[in-house]
């Protein structure tokens, strides 16, 4: 713009030159009618290009530094000149309904969505967003997120409705049929206490406490001293562990009704663990206790830091922006898409807000800036930017002035004829 400026005041120093030259040039010439012609033109146009010269300059500056009334009008009257500028521009070029009625019908959606999406195309923007998200998945605390993730995983615990998973153990418990490996488990154990001799002198003497403590009257009296009689620790202890010993034997063989017996009441058990309000309850309770014991905090650490850093290690393979990133922000700008009746409004009436509570500020803005300007700076920048058509009003006074003169000439020529 300053180019085309000075290229355009170069033009009307010549337009000027050439006509004062062509006016000192055709001075000394009397007589022929074309040179009267000429002389008339090149005078004309010389005084038009002066005076739009003087009409031009005086906007700006004193024409040849002589402080002529009048002249100099944009710094004489500069306050009066921006003020006017800024109230223009306030309630006429920007005023609130203006940039509110222009914001209502833009379509932000869709005009966001295909600058983002042609900025995900290129290298820059793709460069650019691996180094944010690397940066931000380094720059998170995770000693700060423990606390709140320990809350969650606890309060997710303690949520746990436990009858289910009781009937999902039950279920498993059965399918496995836990109840005939735990039977056959116990049995064997007891079968293994029941034959060291130290058992059979144990049960001898408990067996033995017992007659003596039974109180019965009558032959049932009599019977029970007959049997103290005739039996030590030793041998009662002999006979109650073989007793025993079959029972266990009895119980272990497949088919035996006892053992029948046994298996269905506990895998009738097992079936109603989940209904069973009793153990429901203490579950609950065990549950409880165990949550307000436990203490995962350093385990919560290490495991956000693994998956930290196993983030970090992920974004440095090549695939990770197609693979992770780009399809998460296409389905972002879906669902941005897809919800622009909503999001369209709530953009509208948040700039509405902006522009309601700050409107004050731009004519400050443009107020403050050109009060930072000198009166040189600012005489310059305008003429820098409508200097080009005012210089062309120079050189179209010498031009018009030119061809007027000879108009003229011409008439005061045919005028002597007459």
């Amino acid at each position: 713009m300053v180019t085309k400026a000075k290229g355009s005041r170069k033009i009307a120093i010549y337009s000027l030159i050439i006509m004062g030259v062509g006016f000192i040039a055709t001075t000394p010439f009397k007589g022929p009618i074309l040179v009267d012609l000429l002389h008339g033109g090149f005078e004309a146009g010389l005084v038009g290009g002066l005076a739009d010269w003087f009409a031009v300059t005086a906007l700006f500056r004193h024409p040849l530094g002589i402080p002529i009334p009048h002249t100099a009008l944009l710094p004489n009257n500069r306050k009066r000149v921006t003020n006017g500028l800024v109230s223009m521009l306030k309630k006429d070029w920007l005023s609130k309904e203006s940039i509110l009625e222009k914001v209502k019908h833009i379509p932000f959606t869709e005009k966001l969505s295909v600058v983002i999406e042609k900025k995900i195309a290129t290298e820059t923007f793709r460069k650019g967003l691996m180094k944010l998200f690397k940066k931000l998945m380094n720059s998170i605390d995770v000693e700060k997120m423990t606390p709140f993730v320990k809350k969650q995983i606890k309060s997710a615990l303690s949520d746990i409705d436990m009858s289910p998973i009781l009937l999902l153990i039950s279920q498993k418990l059965l399918t496995e049929e836990i109840e005939k490996k735990a039977l056959d488990h116990t049995l064997n154990k007891v079968e293994i206490y029941l034959k060291k001799e130290q058992t059979g002198q144990k049960l001898g003497t408990v067996s033995m406490n017992v007659l003596k403590n039974i109180e019965a009257d009558g032959i049932l009296q009599f019977a029970l001293k007959s049997i103290q009689s005739m039996l030590n620790e030793e041998k009662l202890g002999h006979i109650v562990q073989n007793l025993l010993l079959s029972v266990v034997k009895g119980l272990k063989h497949e088919g035996d009704a006892n053992r029948e017996a046994l298996i269905a009441y506990i895998r009738k058990e097992i079936q109603g663990a989940s209904d069973n309000g009793k153990l429901l309850e203490e579950v609950e309770k065990w549950k409880h206790q165990l949550l307000e014991k436990w203490e995962p905090d350093q385990t919560i650490t290490e495991s956000l830091k693994r998956i930290q850093q196993s983030i970090v290690d992920l974004t440095q393979e090549e695939s990770f922006m197609d693979t992770y990133l780009t399809p998460m922000i296409q389905h972002l700008l879906d669902i941005f898409k897809d919800n622009h009746t909503a999001i369209d409004p709530w953009l509208q009436n948040q700039i509405a807000i902006l522009v309601e509570n700050n409107h004050e500020h731009i004519g400050n803005l443009v107020q403050e800036n050109l009060d930072k300007l000198d009166d040189k700076t600012l005489v310059d920048m305008v003429e820098n930017n409508i200097g080009k058509d005012l210089q062309w009003i120079r050189v179209n006074g010498a031009v018009c002035g030119f061809v007027i003169g000879i108009f003229l000439t011409g008439i005061q020529v045919l005028s002597t004829f007459w």
